[in-house]
């Protein structure tokens, strides 16, 4: 018969924890095109008070207009998100011990949700401050990620990993993921500079935005350059990533001609909206490409179940 192993079977995954798993991940995909939206209606300062919406009232009133809708809207995304943070995390706390690893995301996305409701308070009490606007963005991208990285592991197998692809693809991988954040962070400084303020009223970064356009340009065909050798690769060599290093240049080649075409049509408020939104997703199937490096390792035979 067969003589099971002393150690504890592996807690299972519940469909309430995967559920409020994609629930939080698409949340924070939506947030980035609401606010975008906010950013390119120019209702950024909609509410010009924070955390109420004017000094008076908590909520839009009717003179504000419809800006103030817009941007009470993305405002209250927020707490929708804690929400769902917090059940994430009340579901998780059971698995606390043997799925460490699910816990601690579960409060990086907590504390993320937090920290991105202070930022975005900075955000209208500094006048939208491209650079402050900037950061709010990249904390949203990064929410993404986080988000992306929980489901992964949600699949994985709990213990030690070890890497699963020649150490040149890994090296590769990860220089991608380098070039992949370089463009991200000129493509924010690009949408500072340029006409999408939020608010007419509103001053720009200061640098030449059309000379930025040209640079964030620059790492973003490296980065497709550098994504199809990896795709390649990949699929020569059978390596675990190949799936998703396929979706990544796929996204990333939409992402090109999007960008392409906002550039070529003085920035259309659509198409500078779809490009924020498809620089998270792209962010967000990086993680999952990088994760896909590592493998959990061989169990050692002593601990493995015996036949008896």
């Amino acid at each position: 018969m067969l003589a099971h192993s002393s150690g504890a079977p592996a807690p299972r995954i519940g469909t309430a924890l995967r559920v409020f798993a994609w629930l939080n991940f698409i949340g924070n995909v939506l947030i980035i095109g609401t606010g975008g939206a906010v950013r390119l209606t120019g209702s950024g300062l909609g509410c010009p008070t924070w955390p109420t919406c004017t000094p008076e009232s908590l909520v839009p009133t009717q003179e504000l207009g419809y800006h103030s809708l817009i941007e009470f809207g993305n405002r209250m995304m927020s707490p929708l998100l804690g929400i769902l943070a917090l059940v994430l995390l009340v579901i998780v706390w059971r698995l606390r011990k043997a799925r460490r690893d699910l816990f601690v995301l579960a409060w990086i996305v907590m504390g993320g949700i937090v920290a991105q409701a202070v930022v975005g308070g900075i955000t209208v009490r500094t006048g939208l401050n491209p650079f402050i606007v900037g950061f709010h963005y990249v904390v949203s991208l990064l929410l993404v990620c986080v988000t992306a990285a929980l489901l992964v592991r949600l699949g994985a197998q709990s213990g030690p990993r070890e890497r699963a692809v020649p150490l040149w693809y890994s090296i590769t991988t990860h220089v991608t993921t380098l070039v992949l954040a370089v463009s991200i962070a000129f493509g924010v400084l690009t949408t500072g500079a340029g006409p999408h303020s939020g608010d007419a009223a509103v001053g720009r970064n200061g640098f030449d935005a059309e000379l930025l356009e040209h640079v964030h340009a620059w790492p973003g065909y490296i980065l497709f350059g550098l994504t199809l050798v990896l795709a390649i690769a990949a699929w020569v060599l059978r390596l675990p990533p190949r799936g998703w290093m396929t979706t990544l240049l796929a996204i990333e080649l939409v992402q090109i001609a999007v960008g392409l075409y906002q550039a070529r049509n003085g920035l259309p408020e659509l198409a500078v909206g779809v490009h924020m939104v498809l620089a998270a997703l792209t962010a967000a199937t990086m993680t999952v490409a990088v994760m896909r490096l590592r493998a959990p390792a061989p169990v050692p035979v002593e601990q493995a179940p015996v036949l008896a």
